[in-house]
């Protein structure tokens, strides 16, 4: 499967889709936020990967694309399902019950530190740079500022953090995990929809027996139009979205949606869940999107070119 060429500048087309697909992803935090208020986090996590998974079979169907049928492909769809969806969407909805869905947002930007780490420990040709370590360094730097003396001494805040730390990690697993698709000749898409296939039929067992869906109340209309939004809109149009930006603008240009994410998701909570941010939380932003840019190393690389 060919990959995107990468180049260092996107068009004003590209940017705008990559400003859509911050609000899609950002958006994910605001509707977790909305029908967490009326639901538990298995049902809310089985309702948007088995809604997002119909979506995209839908779009598939239209568009003439089946997905294969081997063992093997399934196999590795069920790691990327329980990598990239089971584990990070029930870790930071969990967590979305404690905290704001901002800081959950700014939690999550720590992926490509995590990936930073994993790809090094796992792959021979993503190595920890000087630039990276530092890094990494400022990033889990901002995390301690955001955690803040007084809430180390524990409670359900710090178990919030550590869900939503966790859920990054698996995020950053998954990426190095993914990889094995390109070998497989497997197409985005399809891993896609696949992943979202195998979560739906693990969440669902799970959800029946954790959440027992039949004796909880009505959830009012609010809540189910977010549960349609997190799953149409923030996963299954997202998924298109994303794969649409990398096949123009490559893998380099993409990741920098990690950086718009938090500012869409907090502009989001304040404006429509009454949420309110600490100083100590954008300080600790701050320190994250400095830790990001360094990993990232574009700016430093066009500092020294303009040297």
């Amino acid at each position: 499967m060919p990959m995107p060429t990468a180049r260092t500048s996107m068009t004003p087309a590209e940017w705008g889709m990559l400003i859509a697909l911050s609000l899609l992803w950002g958006g994910s935090f605001f509707f977790n936020g909305v029908a967490v208020k009326d639901l538990p986090p298995l049902t809310i996590v089985f309702s948007r990967v088995a809604l997002a998974a119909l979506t995209l079979y839908l779009f598939m169907a239209a568009t003439g694309r089946r997905l294969p049928g081997s063992r093997e492909v399934w196999l590795a769809f069920a790691g990327m399902g329980i990598l990239n969806n089971v584990v990070p969407f029930s870790l930071i909805v969990w967590g979305q019950s404690q905290i704001a869905s901002g800081v959950a947002s700014i939690l999550n930007a720590t992926t490509p530190l995590f990936t930073v780490l994993v790809a090094h420990a796992f792959t021979a040709d993503e190595r920890l740079t000087p630039l990276r370590a530092g890094g990494v360094v400022a990033g889990f730097a901002g995390v301690a500022v955001m955690l803040g003396g007084g809430h180390l001494a524990g409670g359900a805040p710090v178990l919030a953090y550590a869900a939503c730390l966790g859920a990054a990690l698996s995020y950053a697993l998954s990426s190095v995990y993914g990889r094995r698709f390109r070998a497989l000749g497997i197409a985005p898409l399809s891993v896609a929809a696949g992943q979202l296939t195998v979560s739906s039929l693990i969440m669902l067992p799970m959800m029946l027996i954790v959440d027992r869906p039949w004796a909880l109340a009505m959830p009012g209309m609010d809540t189910v139009l977010a549960l349609i939004g997190l799953a149409t809109v923030s996963t299954a149009l997202a998924y298109l979205l994303f794969f649409r930006i990398l096949a123009g603008a490559g893998a380099t240009n993409i990741s920098l949606v990690t950086f718009l994410i938090p500012p869409s998701a907090i502009l989001l909570g304040i404006l429509f869940l009454g949420e309110t941010l600490l100083p100590r939380h954008l300080a600790g932003l701050a320190l994250i999107g400095l830790g990001l840019a360094l990993v990232d190393g574009r700016l430093m690389r066009r500092r020294a070119r303009a040297a």
